[in-house]
């Protein structure tokens, strides 16, 4: 019985898809490609409820606060799901990269604005 070769699924979370437009110019055939993008997802109820709670004025969304703010979001759902599955280190590894890129925006916005800092880690409950 012979085996089947598995078939390639395209994924469906890529952002950009490359179109492939071939133009005949005077005996030479040139190829263009244009990159045509995906359309943006709208964000979760969840996340829209971070982002109001968090936001500096009434168009903001990616204010150091709100970054912040989704990334300790994302942080509380990693350690829940690390606790039911300790030997996933793929997710510990993730865990560990949102953990630093907060520690990056925290260390920014301490550096440009002590009282925001100090705003959002209380309102966050974080400790230095």
């Amino acid at each position: 019985m012979a085996k089947s070769s598995p078939l390639k699924k395209e994924s469906k979370t890529s952002a950009k898809k490359t179109a492939v437009k071939t133009v005949k110019v005077s005996k030479k055939v040139k190829t263009e490609k244009k990159v045509v993008s995906a359309p943006v997802p709208e964000p979760s109820e969840e996340k829209k409820e971070i982002i109001s709670k968090f936001q500096v004025n009434d168009s903001d969304t990616g204010s150091p606060e709100v970054q912040v703010a989704l990334l300790s979001g994302r942080i509380e759902k990693l350690v829940s799901h690390l606790k039911l599955n300790s030997t996933d280190n793929h997710s510990r590894r993730g865990l560990l990269g949102i953990v630093s890129k907060r520690r990056r925006l925290l260390n920014y916005l301490e550096k440009k604005d002590e009282k925001r800092y100090k705003g959002i880690i209380d309102k966050l409950g974080l400790g230095k």
